[in-house]
């Protein structure tokens, strides 16, 4: 279990934590000091040598290649899988530090640095016979340039220390490990609790519907069937009780069809309950405007108040709605994939139908790709088939032009004629 852990796979997009750029800036910055000196005590005690000259330019190579894997071989997350190319520039760097231990042993103390930067970004079974190794070559460095009586220390010290940093490296690494998986449990915990309480939230809606439905609707419809009936059985016998039941449920149906109303009404999105349809686009442009996104509304028509056939430019309420879901669907869309700095609502009244067009200058996608029921609309998500059946359910269509690079536009069409007869009908 503790292994599972310590080597549980992290998210590589995440943020660094600040402590832990901290402490990488201290390991660096302790490793150039220790470097430094290592480099001036060599100058000191050997600096006359034969070979201090190709002795300095190993120093000079030590350093580089530190700098450079740092700068072009990121180490991994702690937990992370280490990549190939990080291990190389560890194993390469590693081995520098032995060659240049072998001819300078004032390098030695450059091993705790490289220690650091093994156990801490390097799995377990990794980074401790790497520690080992790095352990025992300063071991055998001491010991070669010991003078006299050999001391204790030089042999003990070491493993001692280079065990305790292990273990208390190898510790926080788990803990870390650890505590990502805890925080990545508890974020899916959230996620996962509030779909609950949004399926929970449609049931209870659907309940409440299916009460009103019962309530008021299906109450009317029995009470109906039964005036009907009564006033077929007596329609040649009883004609004037025949055309009372017939006036009863004429006014039950009324009765029911204002019920419906209601609840349609009740199910419409509220800024249409405080503003027309131009209204309600408008305030949407407004609240969906913001911080890297502006969204205008303009609205066109081609006949001021009246059409040649007398009926007047509007649309029933569920037609209304439906163009308002998918303004927001659209606009939602652009928001999370178009990265588009301007949107553009667009409402024009024509002699026979009323179009939305939502155009936006963000990235844009191929549509070629797309099927009109599609793979690619579900790759993209849910938006687009949902405007699509919204358009459909008030007689209408929706396109979408989109080309990489150049932007998007969405155009739902709903043809008013036949809005007016739902109107005339209802």
């Amino acid at each position: 279990m503790e292994h599972s852990e310590a080597t549980a796979p992290t998210d590589p997009t995440a943020p660094i934590d600040p402590d832990e750029r901290w402490l990488v800036a201290t390991v660096h910055a302790a490793f150039f000091l220790l470097l430094g000196s290592s480099f001036v005590r060599f100058l000191m005690r050997d600096g006359r040598g034969a070979h201090t000259g190709w002795i300095v330019t190993l120093f000079a190579a030590f350093c580089l290649l530190y700098v450079l894997g740092r700068a072009l071989t990121p180490a991994p997350r702690p937990g992370s899988a280490p990549t190939a190319r990080h291990l190389v520039w560890l194993g390469s760097v590693s081995a520098v530090w032995a060659v240049l231990v072998v001819v300078a042993p004032s390098a030695t103390w450059c091993a705790m640095p490289l220690l650091f930067v093994g156990v801490h970004t390097l799995p377990p079974r990794i980074a401790v016979p790497l520690a080992a190794v790095l352990t025992a070559l300063v071991v055998a460095s001491e010991i070669r340039v010991a003078h006299g009586t050999l001391n204790p220390n030089m042999v003990v010290a070491p493993p001692a220390v280079a065990a305790v940093a292990t273990a208390v490296l190898v510790h926080l690494q788990r803990q870390s490990v650890r505590q990502r998986v805890l925080i990545d449990d508890l974020v899916r915990t959230r996620r996962d609790l509030a779909a609950t309480e949004r399926r929970a939230g449609v049931l209870a809606e659907r309940q409440r519907l299916s009460s009103e439905i019962h309530d008021t609707l299906a109450q009317g419809l029995s009470s109906q069937r039964m005036l009907l009936q009564a006033a077929e059985r007596v329609w040649e016998s009883d004609p004037e009780a025949a055309r009372a039941h017939l006036g009863k449920a004429t006014g039950i149906t009324s009765r029911g069809l204002a019920e419906v109303r209601r609840l349609v009404h009740d199910l419409a999105p509220a800024d249409l309950a405080e503003h027309s349809l131009p209204g309600a686009l408008a305030a949407l442009a407004e609240r969906e405007s913001g911080p890297g996104l502006t969204v205008e509304f303009q609205e066109f028509r081609e006949f001021q108040e009246f059409r040649p056939d007398g009926t007047q430019g509007s649309l029933p309420e569920r037609s209304e709605a439906a163009l308002l879901r998918i303004a927001q669907g659209a606009l939602a869309n652009v928001r999370e994939h178009a990265a588009a700095t301007r949107a553009a609502l667009t409402l024009t009244w024509l002699d026979d139908q009323v179009s939305l067009d939502v155009a936006d200058n963000g990235r844009g996608f191929d549509t070629t790709a797309a099927t009109p029921t599609g793979e690619s609309d579900r790759a993209r998500g849910h938006g687009l088939p949902a405007m699509r059946i919204r358009a459909g359910q008030a007689g209408g269509t929706l396109t979408v032009e989109s080309t990489p690079g150049e932007g998007t536009v969405v155009s739902a069409a709903i043809p008013l004629a036949a809005n007016v007869l739902e109107e005339q009908v209802s």
